[in-house]
């Protein structure tokens, strides 16, 4: 324990130095990388950690993210620093699921050791989606892959840099293994550079403030976030929670798996326990307990207190079970790709188990998936290879006091974006048919749930493959305090000829030929409240703005719309 004093003023100035640091670890990385996925999407997190891997800032893209940057230090500092093997110009690089990465093999980490004056200081680390890591399918992350060799290459914590020298070994390792090396490894250096500008920053603050202050302020750092999580728990209801759920398939053909929790509450605890879940099963779907744990975080943050700057300490009060080698703690080999949606499946339990008692913080379901999409072939003007890479948005839920957000990404993805259309358009074989909200008359509520999109690719090439992981395709989106139920996420293929084949959920490599058309539609969030409290006059306007139909205003609202002046009248149902 650092004993040094140090006044509030300088604490609060060097907490602000460190997340600024973290700010600008982030920009850089986004400006410098070479894949949209990245500097378009933001699909990566960066941050900074204490000697011990405890997290200190973390500029996110993915709020899924969240945790995982610790998890990848202390896997490092287990390998390296127990046996003195860490030195100043160390890089590190992982992407091992269960030993630290936390997610799949398309999210790679790197980690730098910072010192100051011959001491291990802190480090900075980040993680970030690349288009490419080898394995069986164009993009890496498959939907129905059988084992972890099949998903791409592996980094079990091995260095990159060496005491500043580069592992050239290494480097043409990848160079030969992935279908798009240029973006990659391009990628990789950005990786690189944001590292290195944390480095710098962590260094300049010690030589400004002295090492022993900032090492203080850190400690103070990570106990005002404890602080701050632990007023904000004693604010929550007290007692025991459950919900069940399901992960509705594992992409080869198994499942519903079922999944549960029970929420405990106290003043000083919050603890999720898993336990009778699932064991891990056959397809990608698993997620290792890193996974788990970053879930978890993130409905916490929602739950606690989401403007807070964020750091291990304000998960001190935080604590998981699970069982061994279960759905949300597999062990090697379980193939881990599409991780992504029992992670949201496990944040949807604890969302749905609260969401009646804390109407004020959490709203009806949203799409509760990724939505992700593959997309690859060969560019209608250069013959190129092209790989579209990206999550797909949807409906929020409505909520105590407003409608849910249309078209936004699910919880997990946090502050991502869409590649924008005039870029898939120029860099990608396709052309963009429509975007749109979509209305398909679900989600009421006295707040009604977000409209989800549909996104449709026209192919311009022959011989072009997507593979589709749109999970809640079979059981529709819950809603809240008398709200009615969301919708589905599904996608249709629109044949050149004329067939329309679909709806489906999770398919791997559907063969696209020119001019077919790939119609993704996400879902509408889940409604809150009863539909017959929502007022005549908002349900009037819902009509006019195209979001409800005339029939579904009087079915669904009991309010009688006039299709051409909008006047309306409400039901004796209502009264």
């Amino acid at each position: 324990m650092n004993e040094t004093k140090v006044d509030p003023f300088t604490l609060e100035i060097v907490k602000d130095s460190l997340l600024a640091a973290g700010d600008e670890m982030f920009i850089a990385l986004a400006k410098t990388s070479m894949s949209p996925i990245i500097y378009e999407v933001l699909d990566y997190a960066s941050g900074l950690t204490d000697a011990k891997g405890q997290l200190l800032t973390q500029g996110n893209g993915v709020t899924g993210f969240i945790g995982m940057l610790s998890f990848m230090v202390k896997q490092t500092r287990k390998k390296y620093g127990e046996n003195g093997q860490l030195k100043p110009g160390d890089i590190i690089i992982i992407n091992d699921p269960y030993g630290g990465g936390g997610s799949h093999l398309s999210d790679v980490g790197l980690v730098m050791p910072i010192f100051y004056e011959n001491e291990l200081v802190a480090f900075s680390a980040n993680k970030a989606h690349w288009t490419e890591v080898g394995g069986k399918d164009p993009g890496s992350f498959t939907n129905d892959s059988k084992d972890i060799f099949q998903e791409g290459l592996q980094f079990p914590s091995v260095k990159l840099y060496d005491g500043g020298e580069l592992n050239e070994g290494l480097v043409e390792i990848i160079r030969a293994n992935v279908r798009f090396p240029d973006l990659s490894l391009g990628d990789m250096w950005a990786q690189v550079a944001a590292l290195k500008t944390g480095e710098r920053r962590v260094k300049e603050i010690c030589g400004k403030y002295g090492k022993n202050t900032v090492l203080a302020a850190i400690e103070n750092q990570l106990d005002h976030g404890e602080t701050i999580s632990r007023q904000e728990l004693k604010k929550l209801p007290k007692g025991t929670f459950t919900a069940e759920g399901f992960v509705e398939t594992d992409g080869i053909g198994n499942g519903p798996f079922p999944i549960q929790v029970k929420v405990t509450i106290s003043d000083d605890k919050f603890v999720c326990d898993f336990r009778e879940s699932s064991p891990q099963v056959p397809g990608p779907v698993n997620c290792s307990f890193t996974g788990l744990a970053s879930a978890v975080r993130t409905i916490f943050l929602a739950i606690t207190n989401p403007d807070q700057n964020v750091n291990d300490g304000v998960f001190r009060p935080l604590e998981i079970i699970v069982d061994e080698r279960s759905i949300m703690s597999a062990e090697r080999p379980a193939p881990t790709s599409n991780y992504f949606e029992t992670m949201l499946g496990c944040t949807d339990l604890i969302w749905k188990s609260l969401a009646p008692h804390i109407p004020h913080r959490l709203a009806a379901a949203h799409l509760l998936s990724v939505c992700s999409v593959t997309l690859s072939g060969l560019h209608q003007d250069t013959n190129e290879p092209f790989l579209i890479v990206e999550p797909s948005v949807g409906g929020w839920g409505g909520a105590d006091g407003q409608d849910g957000a249309s078209g936004q990404f699910c919880i997990l993805d946090g502050e991502t974006y869409n590649v924008p259309v005039e870029v898939a358009e120029t860099r990608y074989g396709v052309m963009l048919d429509e975007y749109s909200l979509r209305t398909d008359g679900a989600g009421a509520g006295e707040y009604v749930g977000g409209k989800g999109v549909v996104r449709s690719y026209r192919a311009m090439t022959d011989e072009q493959a997507a593979t589709i992981t749109f999970g809640r395709n079979k059981f529709r989106l819950w809603g809240t305090g008398g709200g009615l139920e969301g919708s589905l996420n599904e996608f249709y293929i629109q044949k050149a000829g004329g067939e329309v084949d679909g709806p489906h959920g999770v398919y791997p490599r559907y063969p696209l030929q020119k001019n077919d058309v790939l119609q993704l539609m996400t879902a509408t969030g889940g409604g809150y409240g009863d539909p017959l409290k929502r007022p005549a006059a908002q349900v009037a306007r819902d009509v006019k703005n195209e979001y409800y139909s005339v029939e579904e205003a009087e079915t669904l609202f009991g309010v009688k719309v006039d299709s051409e002046t909008f006047e309306y009248e409400e039901l004796e149902i209502r009264k």
